[in-house]
């Protein structure tokens, strides 16, 4: 068993962490580029945490433009076993409204001009995302919320769309006609390099509108959002704390094998692997070079 490190991946709103102490900032560089900001690294209570603002501090990155690669190779590189991504969304549901923190357990992926993978030519893989989201973590959380009388509504598929755009309404309802639970612009690729780099992945989902498709709301925009945006970030800092101060000193082993996914994805034999690929892989996967 390994020594908990807890990611948490701040979206909207969220670019500090309320309560760290012991505070250390550190920028750490990594093959695929620069991570959106540093990592600030402290405790919550007897838990080691690692915090870094998607967007940036100040909000300088679109969703387009965040080098997801960077941001968790550097927090694998910091030790981070689990990754706690909070995220603003749209509903598309009415039992769904702005305010609503959702545990998604499914996603699908509309983006398409995102770096989605480690993996390439030289060595190639294929992990699992059957079960995208780590269910103990998600356990953790809503523990938490139940404590700090914050609900957390388990299961509903979050759609990510490349953005920065809204939805037109024709998308919004297709969307919705399709199952999809809330739509977001910032949880693909990172989940999937998440599953990548072994690391167990839960998404908080913040809701902050309804998209465009309810009859009795307003279309998005900006100014609206952000009211929202604000009244969540408080809410995600007792919700964080309290899942920081209670998390499980040990890493849980994952149901879904999120934290050993290398072991059934790796195609290309250890004697074809380009050394050149490797080297950028030396963090993501280490423990399957250590063997």
């Amino acid at each position: 068993m390994s020594k908990a490190v807890v990611g948490i991946v701040g979206g909207s709103g969220i670019y500090d962490l309320p309560g760290l102490e012991d505070v250390r900032e550190e920028r750490i560089s990594t093959p695929w580029g620069e991570p959106s900001d540093v990592l600030r690294s402290g405790r919550i209570g007897g838990t080691r945490a690692v915090f870094l603002p998607r967007h940036g501090r100040g909000h300088r990155l679109s969703p387009s433009g965040i080098n997801y690669r960077a941001n968790i190779d550097a927090m694998k590189r910091a030790g981070v076993t689990d990754i706690v991504s909070v995220s603003a969304c749209g509903s598309f549901r009415e039992h769904l409204p702005p305010g609503t923190f959702v545990l998604v357990d499914q996603f699908i992926d509309r983006t398409f001009s995102r770096e989605t993978s480690f993996f390439g030519n030289g060595c190639v893989a294929h992990v699992s995302m059957a079960h995208p989201f780590a269910p103990r973590l998600q356990d953790r959380i809503a523990a938490a919320g139940l404590a700090q009388g914050i609900e957390c509504v388990r299961g509903g598929t979050y759609v990510c769309m490349e953005g920065p755009q809204f939805s037109s309404l024709a998308e919004s309802l297709a969307y919705r006609a399709m199952g999809c639970d809330v739509i977001g612009m910032t949880a693909m690729p990172e989940a999937k390099l998440a599953r990548e780099a072994e690391i167990s992945y839960a998404t908080i989902a913040m809701v902050t509108d309804f998209d465009c498709w309810h009859p009795d709301h307003d279309a998005v925009d900006v100014a609206s959002v952000i009211k929202i945006v604000h009244e969540n970030a408080g809410k995600a800092a007792v919700l964080l704390s309290q899942l920081l101060r209670d998390f499980p000193a040990e890493h849980e082993a994952c149901p879904v094998g999120s934290d050993r996914a290398l072991d059934t994805a790796l195609i290309t034999p250890p004697d074809a692997r380009d050394p050149a690929l490797l080297a950028k892989l030396d963090a993501v996967m280490a423990r399957v070079l250590a063997r």
